[in-house]
């Protein structure tokens, strides 16, 4: 096509035609040159994203990196600090030897976080230092260095903490802030423990939402104090072959024997009211000290208007709501409020959140389970660079009493010789009017010691309970006050660090059964009409492993019995367990014949796991289930001592915001 130019113009006749094809040609021009200039335009303007999209990224990556060199540069100055002001006294480390470490001065300590910058900048991911370990600064790099296998060759440090339970990944921390450990943008406060193969729990593990685990993304500074918070969302469900209404927390005294028509009928429950938040506000008192206090609720309890058919409303209660101080450089640690009991076993020394609790989805975790969360005063002390923790606590006492035979009503029981025994009374005003609240004229003094060697925990503790009632004949009376008591002890053995581990625990003693999970009776009443304990033992195995950091799966054995005493008197029967009860009527549906099935044991087999699917700045989201068989036997009767079981499978899904 030739030029456009004004002569071709002239030689064109100026018609109606010649002006349409003028014009179309000027518009033909006009489009293409615009659209060519559009797609240049664009073209640059993806170009420019592209580059500073990867100049954003070059930034995050120097940031991240920058904040992990502080973070080590920190721990390099507070382990001179420390070393400086401990150098007078010189304490020997584990096996005898001194604890020796490189104390570079200011200048080397500058020269190697900026050779460590310039490495990384350079584009080499991975720091490499003679001196300085490894932090794990993701949560997600936490939880696999809590999977780590040890260090051979590494000395351990008493001065030190880690997030591995094998000691690796070990940080040097300022004396003053041995309990917190701080990770990317988050902070948690766990045990400054000794490096025993166990270690405090992997945060995100069921054990560790049991005992309280605060999550690493709810972080909040106001001022010198730091809250943290912690929790998640339950949809939670059991399917199982007999219908005791108690959801997931298995009441096994409750198993229904056949001569009851839900004995022979299925059931499906399923709730979200095991939902949980929790809150910890921590702050240093000063560069040795720390206060910090503890809240933990979740929608457990049911109000006398719960019903399944509507809104299915369960109040809100109070799980754990404490206060703690430690003094670190003495060892002496403090902790006063509503807690687990000191009897529930741990996992590293003596210290809040570290229990040992089943990964189970069952609320009531397991049979033969020794626990109980109550008020409590408790003070510990440790040594050895916290190896040997003593601890010694006073908590709420609560005899559980059985009454079977006699004639009871809001605490007061009609004796066969015309007295009347007071054992308590029905609560009144904020408290639930239909539970019988126990006389008791002391609290239960609870001790333990712990060990953290080298390879394992190990745990025993003692217990002395005071059950007291009053005795009333015409119109005098006297009180009664028996001793009970018991000892019992734990231990973790580390059978692969970080992966496999075997738990085993046991309690046996006088009027402690109410510490187990199937809560079984403290005591009954002798003829005379004072306290009478009830021998009991509880104890639990189990086998927990971790194939890698988003699944675990365990399996485990739990018993728990009680004896019995009775006595017979103007031809009738009194007291636990009393063989001329008739259980002759158990068997049959709807029998007319009596079955007072006395409690002599439950037991429970389980297997289960979970499975953390999701996991990222959202949050956690994880799924579990567990297979169940639990067997309830009697003591012998008229009739003789049948037996019951159940058999359950649970499932859950868990929304785990802060972890």
């Amino acid at each position: 096509m030739q030029p456009l130019t004004f002569r071709t113009l002239r030689s064109l006749r100026l018609s109606g035609r010649g002006y349409l094809l003028l014009g179309t040609t000027l518009s033909a021009l006009m489009l293409g040159t615009a659209a060519r200039a559009d797609d240049d335009i664009v073209s640059k303007m993806e170009q420019e994203m592209s580059r500073l999209q990867a100049a954003q990224a070059h930034v995050q990556e120097e940031q991240r990196v920058i904040n992990h060199d502080m973070a080590l540069l920190k721990a390099e100055i507070a382990r001179h600090r420390t070393s400086s002001r401990s150098a007078s006294h010189a304490p020997p480390a584990h096996d005898g030897q001194l604890a020796t470490a490189h104390l570079p001065d200011r200048n080397d300590i500058h020269a190697d976080h900026s050779k460590r910058i310039t490495t990384v900048s350079a584009g080499r991911h991975s720091l490499k230092t003679a001196e300085a370990p490894q932090f794990a600064a993701t949560p997600s790099e936490m939880t696999a260095a809590a999977r780590a296998e040890p260090v051979h060759g590494a000395v351990a440090r008493r001065d030190r903490v880690s997030l591995s339970p094998t000691g690796r990944g070990v940080i040097d921390t300022d004396r003053g802030s041995e309990l917190a450990v701080v990770g990317h943008r988050a902070e948690d406060v766990l045990v400054h423990f000794a490096e025993n193969g166990v270690g405090p729990h992997p945060r995100e593990t069921m054990g560790a939402q049991s005992a309280g685990a605060i999550g690493d993304h709810g972080v909040f500074h106001l001022g010198p104090v730091t809250l943290m918070l912690g929790g998640f969302v339950d949809m939670a469900a059991v399917l199982e072959n007999r219908h005791v209404a108690s959801d997931t927390f298995n009441y096994w005294q409750d198993m229904p024997y056949p001569n009851e028509p839900r004995y022979h009928t299925n059931n499906f429950n399923g709730s979200a009211r095991y939902s949980r938040l929790s809150l910890l506000a921590r702050g240093n008192i000063n560069s040795e000290a720390i206060i910090s206090g503890f809240f933990e609720s979740d929608f457990g309890a049911g109000a006398v208007t719960t019903d399944p058919y509507e809104s299915n409303s369960y109040s809100f209660r109070m799980r754990q709501a404490y206060l703690a101080y430690d003094d670190n450089k003495a060892g002496w640690h403090f902790l006063g409020g509503q807690a687990w009991s000191l009897l529930t076993p741990g996992r590293a020394g003596i210290v809040a959140r570290q229990e040992s609790l089943p990964e189970t989805i069952e609320a009531s975790m397991l049979a033969g389970q020794t626990w109980s969360r109550q008020w409590q005063v408790r003070i510990v002390k440790d040594f050895f660079h916290h190896r040997l923790w003593t601890g010694l606590s006073i908590e709420n006492p609560a005899t559980l009493y059985d009454t079977t035979g006699f004639s009871a009503s809001n605490g007061a029981v009609s004796m066969p010789n015309g007295s009347t025994v007071t054992i308590g009374e029905n609560g009144v005003g904020l408290t639930n009017d239909t539970t019988n609240f126990s006389n008791e004229i002391a609290p239960d003094v609870i001790g333990k010691v712990a060990y953290d060697p080298v390879w394992g925990h190990y745990e025993m503790e003692g217990i002395l309970h005071f059950p007291h009632d009053r005795v009333t004949m015409g119109n005098t009376g006297h009180n009664n006050t028996a001793v009970g008591g018991g000892a019992g002890g734990s231990m973790i053995l580390p059978l692969i660090p970080g992966k496999v581990e075997l738990r085993m625990a046991g309690l046996a003693g006088w009027g402690i059964n109410r510490y187990g999970s199937v809560l079984l009776p403290d005591a009954t009443l002798k003829a005379n009409g004072s306290p009478d304990p009830l021998f009991g033992i509880q104890a639990q195995a189990g086998v927990i492993a971790h194939p890698n950091p988003r699944i675990d799966v365990y399996g485990y054995f739990g018993t728990q019995r009680v004896g019995h005493s009775y006595f017979n008197a103007n031809g009738a029967s009194y007291g636990y367990g009393n063989p001329a009860y008739s259980n002759a009527g158990c068997l049959q549906e709807l029998s007319t014949l009596s079955c007072t099935a006395n409690t002599r044991s439950v037991s429970e087999i389980t297997i289960g796991g979970w499975w953390r699917f999701f996991k990222g700045k959202f949050g956690t989201v994880e799924a579990g289930t567990q297979l169940a068989y639990s067997r309830r036997q009697i003591w012998s009767g008229i009739g003789g001592d049948p037996h019951t079981s159940m058999s359950q499978i649970f499932f859950d899904f868990r929304y785990l915001p802060f972890q």
